[in-house]
């Protein structure tokens, strides 16, 4: 065997092992990976009860209902469907009626979202980017050119 022939076979098996290696760490993070829906998009979609993702809108003006304890309900919109969302814990200060928010949790049977995360916008201008995406694709986000939105590194635009 050549120096050029055993050089190949080198780089081949470390091309196969580092195949290998991508392929277990996806396969291991497959339960891991959270996606992103609008309400309208959970409507369509027919989601598993049980099953993780994240859910954003605006908060239905109105749809705030605090019950026992530390459990709260309301509504997620993007002005074209709603989505009854139950939280227990502590919200964010700035989560209020008409600002923007992402929920993380399960769909349950009965059709209500109950979230174990929710994340608000954190400045008067800022609206999480595929909340803004989707809301301006339907043509109802109000934000103006002067709106921001984090990158994909979090660095504000």
């Amino acid at each position: 065997m050549t120096r050029k022939q055993r050089r190949g076979i080198l780089i081949g098996t470390c091309l196969a092992v580092l195949g290998v290696a991508v392929g277990l760490v996806l396969f291991a993070m497959r339960d891991s990976i959270v996606f992103f829906y609008s309400p309208s998009e959970v409507a369509k979609m027919q989601i598993a009860p049980g099953q993780r993702f994240r859910l954003g809108g605006l908060v239905e003006t109105g749809s705030v209902v605090r019950g026992e304890g530390t459990t709260i309900r309301f509504t997620v919109t993007d002005r074209a469907s709603t989505l009854p969302v139950t939280f227990t814990g502590v919200l964010p200060d700035l989560f209020r009626e008409g600002q923007g928010v992402v929920t993380e949790g399960t769909l349950e049977p009965d059709g209500v979202f109950h979230a174990d995360n929710v994340l608000a916008k954190h400045d008067e201008n800022y609206m999480p980017p595929e909340v803004a995406k989707k809301l301006k694709a339907q043509g109802v986000w109000r934000g103006g050119a002067e709106a921001k939105t984090a990158d994909p590194q979090g660095k504000m635009n």
